[in-house]
């Protein structure tokens, strides 16, 4: 086949869609989780062209069926092993959970990274019912409200400076005894007196039947428990590149993101590109993935007109 995506949010159902009107008859493996984060979110309102914001799943089904329109053929599969070839022009093979070998002369990479949680079965449960990944994403639902940010690097002091510009109040869980942000972002919560900040303390348990109403904390030196009222809770721990299966197969950076070229989706694989979270840690929005999911579909038609 001329065109494979592996991964199916925002960057793999846009590089599908150019790829399909470019006549790449593109195939795409949905993965494990079709639709991709958005999928686990229940409003989008920064996306263009939603003037009334819409239902994650929603979108994504949208896109899909757009992607679908121009003649993208969708396999709810995932790839389990890739064999690249370092050879212009040569093709390259994956194997799908079953082990049926797939070959393609180009391969766009859209798996995206996964943002990392605490793991507690409440906190699970809320995911969407305020519980949340990104606060640019979906602070402005909690406008005027009371809030708290889990984390204590740059991510989590970002998150928690945008949201003080919107909510009443901002706590910072945590678990150590200082921030590891650099002084540089340190400094910016000293602008916003309505962020405070409790060391020493984690996050025991999201209290909630559908919706966030507080969170249990303990203080990890004193085991002292208390609890705090609360709509929104946002994690900033970080996030992991859904990259495991390319490991020793393509250039990656110490995080495993996979590294692209400057303005470009290329990678170090001749045929190879890749698009949206799996390779972008710096703004990790679905309009920037699907931007990234244009020039994969690009880079990978120009390809193929050179071999």
């Amino acid at each position: 086949m001329d065109t494979l995506i592996i991964g199916s949010g925002p960057a793999g159902y846009t590089a599908a869609i150019y790829a399909a009107r470019a006549d790449l008859k593109p195939v795409i493996y949905t993965g494990l989780e079709p639709g991709g984060q958005l999928t686990t979110t229940t409003d989008v309102d920064n996306f263009p062209g939603y003037p009334k914001g819409i239902d994650g799943p929603k979108m994504m089904d949208e896109l899909k069926e757009q992607a679908e329109r121009f003649g993208t053929e969708v396999k709810i599969d995932f790839i389990s092993k890739v064999e690249f070839s370092k050879n212009k022009g040569s093709l390259h093979k994956v194997f799908s959970q079953d082990g049926t070998e797939i070959e393609a002369k180009t391969i766009i990479i859209c798996t995206g990274a996964s943002a990392k949680y605490l793991g507690l079965p409440s906190e699970q449960k809320l995911i969407g019912g305020g519980v949340s990944a990104c606060a640019v994403c979906d602070g402005f639902f909690y406008k005027n409200q009371e809030v708290a940010v889990i984390g204590g690097g740059d991510t989590a002091v970002e998150e928690a400076t945008y949201l003080a510009k919107i909510c009443s109040k901002v706590t910072m869980i945590v678990r150590k005894d200082h921030l590891r942000a650099s002084k540089a972002m340190q400094n910016r919560i000293t602008k916003y007196p309505n962020i405070s900040i409790l060391y020493n303390h984690e996050v025991e348990e999201v209290i909630g039947d559908n919706l966030v109403v507080g969170i249990k904390t303990i203080n990890n030196l004193t085991k002292e428990t208390s609890e705090i009222k609360i709509t929104g809770l946002f994690l900033a721990i970080g996030h992991t590149p859904n990259t495991e299966i390319f490991k020793g197969q393509i250039n990656m950076d110490e995080s495993g993101y996979i590294i692209t070229e400057p303005k470009s989706t290329i990678t170090n694989i001749p045929g190879v590109f890749a698009a949206g979270d799996v390779q972008d840690k710096e703004y990790r929005q679905a309009v920037t993935a699907a931007g990234t999911g244009c020039m994969a579909a690009l880079d990978a038609e120009r390809y193929l007109q050179e071999i």
